[in-house]
């Protein structure tokens, strides 16, 4: 009998087939997300030299608490990171959505940065 994966197993292989054409230049760096059940994380990474630019998470100080698990808190985190980024000069990024499904806090995370001057 074969055994169906777990759900996070197979989050993992879609990411890495994501990541096969996803990369981070310095030009374009890579705009990725991670999220937990509680917390939503998002980095820009410059694959190349393989350093973190920016980051922002829902565990930072001042954030306020129990937000990064919902649509509300993706929201934030995409406007922050955006500011972030464009305060070090990034204005393009190559989106990674990490093997989630494009909807939902993926989604909120995406339009905030975009509406805050992000392209991609």
């Amino acid at each position: 009998m074969i055994q169906k994966p777990v759900r996070n197993e197979a989050r993992k292989r879609i990411h890495l087939r994501i990541r096969k054409k996803v990369q981070g230049t310095p030009e374009r760096p890579r705009l990725n997300i991670y999220r937990s059940l509680q917390h939503i994380y998002a980095q820009v990474i410059d694959d190349t030299r393989g350093c973190t630019l920016v980051a922002v998470s829902s565990v930072e100080k001042g954030f306020p608490q129990g937000a990064g698990g919902n649509v509300a808190g993706a929201r934030e985190i995409g406007k922050l990171i955006a500011q972030r980024a464009l305060a070090k000069g990034i204005q393009k990024v190559a989106f990674d959505r990490g093997g989630y499904r494009y909807h939902g806090r993926i989604k909120a995370l995406a339009d905030a940065a975009r509406e805050s001057g992000l392209q991609f």
